[in-house]
């Protein structure tokens, strides 16, 4: 009878515990804030003596100068979720609507479905190859495609996974690029109505593993159309190939542009590695073109990454940046030294 009673004792202790692990599981704390981002500084020396390369930040002539602190900010509870990113600095201050407002990315997002995601609020453009932020970049100079495309997009959009190789979004975004929100311009004169009537899309495909292609459009009656092409193919572990194609359409006959970048990277060892943009442009309507070579290599030390850079630019008489050289003359050519230290965490 003792043994039948400490058998049943030892069986409900057991039960217990097992049902208090269960609701220990059940009951697990919600998953930490994760906060991520980067800080950066550069000096640059174009040879004229002049800034001549109109591309987007580093524009400090001769100078040691900051970029940025980004700070990014992310949580997801169950199906929700939510991403902050906030930056300060000249960088900041070059790539958003209201320098003083420091958002870079503020939206929300819900799973409905292991496949489906709804996603809202302002966003980092999808179209195009290189982003805001260096620690994305191999390059710490910029492509005039980059330069000339949009920065971020506030909207909804909707994003299907088909599979782990094919997914599919669309969504319908604010009338106007890089803007908190929306506007609407009549003649000279801005209204206070605004107008959420751009539409974008957006087509992932992975054919084989390392390889993955983004087919990207944005079109608009007022901020115009894009066509994107965005891929990278990690041919090798050590090689790397990256191509970006665009073709913009300004609204009502208004020109546009149209360019490619080819990205290829070499990795020479798990420190060291060497990489080079070329880069073709045209504005559209007979406005010139400019092709540039960017020599860049990559420096790790852990989570801080040297970038010494070297870039030529050649351009035509109609392009709509003015070159000089030393002597302040018109020239067509131009060339520029960089060294960069990106800390990202």
């Amino acid at each position: 009878m003792k043994k039948t009673a400490l058998l049943l004792c030892f069986f409900s202790i057991a039960a217990f515990t097992v049902k208090a692990q269960d609701t220990t599981k059940t009951a697990a704390p919600d998953p930490p804030l994760t906060i991520t981002g980067s800080v950066d500084a550069y000096y640059k020396y174009d040879f004229s003596k002049h800034a001549n390369i109109p591309t987007s930040f580093a524009s400090d002539q001769n100078s040691v100068s900051i970029g940025m602190v980004d700070l990014g900010l992310k949580k997801k509870v169950g199906k929700a979720s939510f991403v902050g990113e906030l930056s300060f600095g000249p960088r900041n201050d070059q790539s958003i609507p209201n320098p003083n407002y420091h958002i870079q990315n503020l939206y929300v997002s819900y799973d409905v479905t292991n496949q489906f995601n709804l996603t809202a609020g302002y966003m980092a453009t999808f179209v195009g190859y290189e982003v805001i932020a260096p620690s994305g970049n191999y390059n710490y100079s910029t492509s005039y495609l980059f330069t000339n495309g949009p920065f971020q997009n506030a909207g909804l959009k909707a994003t299907y996974a088909f599979s782990d190789k094919v997914s599919l979004m669309a969504g319908i975004f604010n009338n106007y690029w890089n803007a908190y929100s929306s506007y609407r311009t009549v003649g000279a004169s801005t209204t206070t109505s605004g107008d959420v009537s751009t539409f974008g899309a957006q087509l992932v495909v992975t054919p084989v593993k390392g390889w993955t292609a983004y087919l990207n459009l944005l079109t608009g009656s007022y901020s115009g159309t894009e066509f994107d092409l965005t891929t990278a193919y990690q041919i090798t572990d050590a090689f790397k190939l990256g191509l970006n194609g665009a073709t913009f359409s300004a609204p009502h006959d208004g020109g546009g542009f149209s360019g490619v970048a080819l990205y290829p990277q070499l990795a020479v060892s798990k420190i060291v590695s060497f990489g080079l943009r070329g880069e073709y442009f045209k504005v559209k309507n007979d406005g010139g073109d400019v092709k540039a070579i960017t020599v860049t290599s990559n420096i790790k030390a852990g989570p801080l990454t040297l970038i010494p850079e070297l870039r030529f630019d050649n351009k035509s008489d109609k392009f709509y940046a003015p070159f000089v050289n030393s002597s302040g003359v018109s020239t067509n050519k131009a060339s520029q030294f960089v060294l960069a230290a990106v800390y990202a965490f």
